[in-house]
């Protein structure tokens, strides 16, 4: 069993920054790839960003450049920064992981977290 436990979100005016992060109660290198999802009121959850294992990234296209994602091994947590914030960010932010259980004949499995609100007011 994996927990995830995110903290970070908030409320921050337009143009702001915030931090998010997911803390994992296993090492963050047991798992195929983490990462982090989003869903405004009204609509589907989203993809924002992932980060694998070996540290390789990638974005939903219309984030780049404004969000990073990043790991520390020693923290087991990852963390998604996020600036220049735009009230079209607003959404519960979730942070997921992917992991191969090898007592499952190495199945894979997707955990979440618990979401993290984030408004970004105009």
């Amino acid at each position: 069993q994996v927990q995830l436990v995110e903290s970070g979100g908030g409320l921050v005016q337009a143009g702001g920054s915030l931090r998010l992060s997911c803390a994992a109660s296993r090492s963050i290198f047991s798992f195929n790839s983490m990462g982090w999802y989003r869903q405004a009121p009204g609509k589907q959850r989203e993809l924002v960003a992932t980060i694998t294992s070996g540290g390789i990234t990638n974005y939903r296209d219309a984030l780049k450049g404004r969000f990073t994602t990043s790991n520390n091994g020693v923290k087991n947590t990852v963390y998604l920064q996020m600036n220049s914030l735009k009230p079209e960010d607003t959404a519960v932010y979730y942070c997921y992981a992917d992991y191969a259980d090898p007592s499952t004949d190495w199945a894979l499995h997707t955990y979440w977290g618990q979401g993290t609100q984030v408004t970004v007011s105009s």
